[in-house]
């Protein structure tokens, strides 16, 4: 995780090769240009610091006095300041001059990065609803670029995984799963997407829909065999029908299983998150079920 103290940083001629060079081959990094009694600089460096940091990583903001060390600004042919320039790969490929608006520094940085903020909320938006449409790979293909420009986005790694757990790629799932960081385990994307993993792992051992409603149906007080249907049943994104039969279980006998109905429905408001359709309905009605 980048820390935003690590995000700006001074330098001298002895660091430049390794602060600007080297670390433009991960990703983008702006060198402003700055000198102590330039007014302008003063007006630019809050700026530029401030939209470096809401790129949470993507960039980052490296600044050079040209007093203390001038030879870098004499080989670039800075002539006035402040001078910003943006290296990738270890060469210049853009600058400004001048002590820009927030909104045009904004756009040079995304030129350089792709979209930033209410553009990511839109990506993640619209790959929400393919997923929720069935278009894993779709959705895979949206959560995926979203991390590639923010990468400690949880709600799109959640999101990521969930569409690998649809499409079937479990083993893939699970090693993304492994390789969430502690202090996000409880992130509610990350925790959705565990529980559906789960659920996922739990499916593969069932029959298929069919032969789990017949068994129901030759024997209605057959709980193992309605439970195990509630399951596969919300594997083919049948939500409500899932419910349904918990509901059934928890009326019939509430103490079957060690409360196994209830827990279950639960994990399926986890897996499905909080504010899903199905999972606002099917509260309600277990609300219903228990306090009636």
């Amino acid at each position: 995780m980048n820390d935003a103290a690590d995000l700006v940083k001074d330098t001298t001629t002895q660091d430049f090769r390794q602060d600007v060079l080297m670390e433009s081959m991960k990703q983008p990094v702006l060198v402003d240009f700055w000198a102590p009694w330039c007014g302008p600089c003063k007006q630019l460096t809050p700026v530029i610091e401030k939209v470096v940091k809401a790129a949470k990583g993507r960039i980052k903001l490296v600044k050079m006095n040209i007093d203390e060390h001038p030879q870098v600004a004499g080989q670039l042919g800075v002539q006035s300041i402040p001078a910003v320039f943006a290296f990738q790969k270890g060469q210049p490929v853009d600058g400004f001059m001048g002590a820009l608006p927030e909104s045009q520094v904004k756009g040079f940085i995304e030129r350089l990065i792709g979209p930033m903020g209410a553009d990511l909320a839109a990506m993640l938006d619209e790959a929400k609803a393919l997923l929720d449409a069935g278009d894993a790979a779709g959705a895979m293909e949206l959560f995926a670029g979203i991390l590639g420009q923010e990468p400690e986005n949880m709600d799109a790694l959640g999101g990521l995984i969930r569409s690998q757990i649809v499409g079937g790629a479990l083993i893939q799932a699970e090693q993304m799963l492994a390789r969430v960081p502690p202090e996000q385990a409880h992130h509610a994307a990350i925790a959705g997407a565990r529980a559906a993993f789960e659920l996922a792992k739990q499916v593969e051992a069932l029959g298929d829909v069919t032969s789990l409603q017949r068994k129901v149906e030759a024997n209605p007080l057959d709980h193992q065999a309605r439970f195990d249907l509630a399951l596969a049943l919300n594997a083919h994104g049948k939500r409500e029908e899932a419910v349904d039969e918990l509901i059934a279980i928890i009326k019939k006998d509430r103490s079957w299983n060690e409360d196994g109905a209830r827990k279950q429905l639960l994990q399926f408001f986890e897996a499905w998150g909080g504010q899903d359709d199905a999972t606002v309905t099917g509260r309600r009605r277990l609300s219903a079920t228990l306090f009636s």
